[in-house]
């Protein structure tokens, strides 16, 4: 112990090399939450009651102070962060924000808080339907790029709203404890956070990227999902969704310089809803094809992207043919050829909901249109690679979901046959062929 502290302090020490203005050569994006909003619209998971952190939905966040935490899939000895008002109904002003590194709960290493900047200036305010990316910020205690003491860790993004928020853009399952103050609680961005954040929250809130400082050889993953993309049924803050496993997967590969960054939202879906809006949202966000700029074409440095989506497409509330789904497929799988050429997009097929307990899922109806899907998704030429999930997954004696898969993680619930728990991501993350996606990076020595 008393060795770990004396590194962690000698790394908090060590300034970095980097001047806090300069712009690197190049941009990574290393984590993100893809949006929704208003708050409380979404599906989240393991919610606390946030009825006293925001008593209003329509008022949102009232002079209050958030702690986000998010986990880089890689480290920078700078950082950007990218805010989204994009589903709010009026301009949202920030102030007093910083980004540290967790200790344990709210608390941070003592030394690592840094101030964060938006074109030299210390507030800023956000336009509904816009985002905004902070100044690079030097982050003393990242030692050198790939930083292995710090893989795992969780990267602190605290911030003020100034005034009210108004109704509140976000990310609702994000299956991660994060830290509120009070209302009127004012700005505490700066605390070391042992009493100020007395709310926690398992969903983040107007924060919805981070960019490293990275080199040439940095590749970058999106996955691009629903709720099983989004990590319903795993572990809460135990970081076991099938991106998660991916990223571990690729680091004991020795791909030291690849991101695997989520961009799952729950209850999403390809083909609908047809209009999203803060006046008509849905919990399931905007459709893939409407949020694709904002959660895939703007992020930085994509190499790679794995479209996981169609099940809720299918569901009582989509009732979509999958013709339509797959038309959807080929217009978003093209959007992102476009905008990245050279980009490998892999094709993972639909997991089995036959048989689920979910109102909207299960009928054997659905579950030959998601089979219509993965047959196309296999076969149908329009993927440079598949990986299989609905074999890795599925119960052929049943057709449904292999039972060790089923009993939710984080409850400790049954399940319903419709979300793999943490052993069924495992398993899915398997299938994935990693020699595409490291190509070009750079291997740990």
């Amino acid at each position: 112990m008393r060795l770990h502290l004396h590194v962690l302090a000698a790394c908090l020490m060590t300034l970095s090399t980097m001047p806090a203005s300069a712009q690197p050569s190049r941009w990574a994006t290393s984590w993100a939450g893809s949006v929704q909003g208003p708050y409380p619209v979404g599906n989240p998971s393991a919610q606390p009651d946030l009825r006293f952190a925001f008593p209003s939905a329509d008022t949102g966040a009232r002079d209050q102070t958030m702690r986000l935490m998010v986990r880089p899939s890689l480290w920078g000895q700078q950082v950007r962060l990218r805010f989204s008002n994009a589903l709010g109904t009026r301009p949202v002003a920030f102030d007093g924000v910083f980004a540290g590194l967790q200790r344990s709960g709210s608390v941070l290493e003592p030394g690592s808080n840094q101030a964060v900047a938006f074109s030299g200036q210390p507030t800023v305010t956000v336009p509904p339907g816009q985002s905004v990316w902070s100044d690079p910020v030097t982050l003393p205690f990242v030692r050198a790029p790939a930083d292995p003491a710090l893989l795992g860790r969780r990267l602190a993004v605290s911030f003020h709203v100034a005034g009210e928020s108004g109704p509140m853009t976000w990310h609702a399952k994000a299956l991660t404890t994060s830290y509120l103050t009070a209302p009127g609680a004012g700005a505490k961005g700066d605390a070391d956070g042992v009493l100020e954040f007395p709310f926690s929250t398992t969903s983040w809130f107007f924060l919805d990227a981070v960019d490293v400082a990275s080199t040439e050889d940095t590749r970058v993953v999106v996955a691009l999902g629903d709720s099983i993309t989004d990590g319903t049924a795993s572990t809460l803050n135990g970081d076991d969704r099938w991106p998660d496993v991916l990223q571990q997967r690729l680091l004991a590969a020795g791909a030291a310089r690849v991101a695997v960054v989520n961009a799952g939202i729950g209850g999403n879906q390809v083909a609908g809803p047809a209009e999203y809006s803060t006046q008509a949202p849905v919990p399931g966000g905007p459709s893939a094809l409407d949020r694709l700029d904002r959660d895939v074409l703007t992020l930085s440095g994509v190499t790679a992207v794995v479209w996981l989506e169609g099940i809720n497409d299918f569901s009582k509330n989509g009732n979509a043919s999958a013709d339509l789904v797959i038309d959807g497929m080929k217009r978003g799988v093209a959007r992102i050829r476009q905008r990245f050429p050279g980009v490998r997009v892999v094709g993972a097929t639909v997991t089995t909901a036959l048989g689920s307990s979910s109102a909207a899922h299960g009928s054997a109806a659905q579950d030959g249109t998601r089979q219509a899907l993965d047959a196309f998704s296999r076969s149908g030429g329009l993927f440079d690679g598949v990986a299989d999930f609905a074999a890795a997954t599925l119960d052929p004696a049943t057709g449904g979901m292999r039972a060790e898969f089923v009993p939710e993680s984080t409850t400790g619930g049954p399940g319903e046959k419709l979300h793999p728990n943490r052993a069924g991501y495992e398993a899915m993350a398997a299938t994935i062929d990693l020699a595409p996606l490291m190509a070009g990076a750079a291997q740990a020595q």
